[in-house]
């Protein structure tokens, strides 16, 4: 494995990294969203905002609850999870040093995201007094990263995990990018959101290098059985599915009438993602594939082929 080009961030995390450098941030109780209506069709939707326009607010916190609870699925329990295994030289696949420290930074940024996720979550219930539904359990890379790994080698078990944990975290810093950016939301909850994009920025750069070097140093075999299991992975992370079961939960807590709440469910259900080149994540995850190195592997080009700009795919039939 070439690590020449590798560029650590240790330094950069000691001087910038939010745990080292922000103050606790507190919950403003004023009139501005806890989380935004645009990242809820439920209360866009024509029978919601004409019959139970009252129960906007709850719907919104117990969406910020949800995101939370994703937030701390994601951050805790499956990158904490192979960030911790690269840092204790765990990881099959072997990284030097230098990485394995870069590593263990991502372990403490994340579990103090997870942290301050949870004394928002904690800080929402005192202020508004609405305590959460029951949670899912699961976000999609829970599902997406097994899907995909029950069809490589078992060797290749780790690095299909690198590359899905990538692609999430670089998605995940132009999601939060979004959020933080949104005026319609409380203060306190875009600066959450600026903190978190401050270190994720530097996440998403650590897992696209640490990708470019496993792919560089991968025999022609591995790449091409990895490619054939992308298509499942992008198919189990970019589903709505997880997203629409809990907004029918939400639709089965309100007070409404029987019909409109089977409107209500009927709208729901009805709300589709499909995903072709055209879902609003594909040109970040296929720009990342391509800064890593990824793409540019013939094998992975066909496969993916159908998620594509037209000019890449005429590129790939070549």
């Amino acid at each position: 494995m070439n690590t020449a080009d590798y560029r650590s961030f240790a330094e950069d995390w000691e001087r910038r990294a939010t745990i080292r450098t922000r103050p606790r941030r507190l919950l403003e109780n004023d009139d501005r969203l806890i989380f935004p209506l645009c990242r809820q069709p439920l209360v866009l939707n024509a029978t919601f905002v004409e019959h139970c326009p009252q129960w906007r607010d709850f719907v919104l916190t117990q969406s910020f609850y949800k995101f939370i609870n994703d937030v701390v699925i994601f951050e805790t329990e499956i990158v904490d999870k192979i960030a911790r295994s690269i840092a204790k030289n765990r990881f099959t696949l072997p990284f030097p040093l230098a990485c394995r420290i870069d590593a263990m930074t991502v372990v403490v940024d994340e579990d103090y995201h997870a942290l301050v996720a949870l004394d928002f979550l904690q800080q929402t219930i005192e202020l508004t007094g609405i305590q959460p539904l029951e949670l899912p359990t699961q976000i999609e890379l829970s599902r997406a990263l097994p899907a995909a790994q029950a069809l490589a080698p078992q060797h290749l078990h780790d690095a299909v995990a690198l590359i899905g944990v990538a692609i999430a975290e670089n998605t995940v810093t132009h999601d939060v990018a979004a959020f933080a950016k949104d005026d319609s939301v409380k203060p306190s909850i875009r600066g959450l959101m600026a903190d978190h994009l401050f270190d994720e920025g530097r996440h998403a750069q650590f897992w696209t290098q640490l990708v470019r070097l496993y792919w560089q140093a991968a025999s022609p075999a591995d790449r091409d059985s990895i490619a054939a299991v992308l298509p499942t992975f992008l198919t189990h992370y970019l589903t709505n599915t997880l997203h629409k079961g809990f907004d029918l939960q939400l639709v089965e807590h309100l007070d409404v009438g029987t019909d409109i709440r089977q409107a209500l469910r009927d709208e729901v259900t009805a709300l589709h993602f499909p995903i072709t080149r055209q879902h609003p994540l594909l040109g970040n995850i296929m720009g990342f594939l391509h800064n890593s190195g990824v793409l540019h592997t013939p094998s992975v080009a066909r496969a993916l082929s159908d998620y594509l700009p037209e000019s890449g795919r005429q590129t790939c039939d070549v």
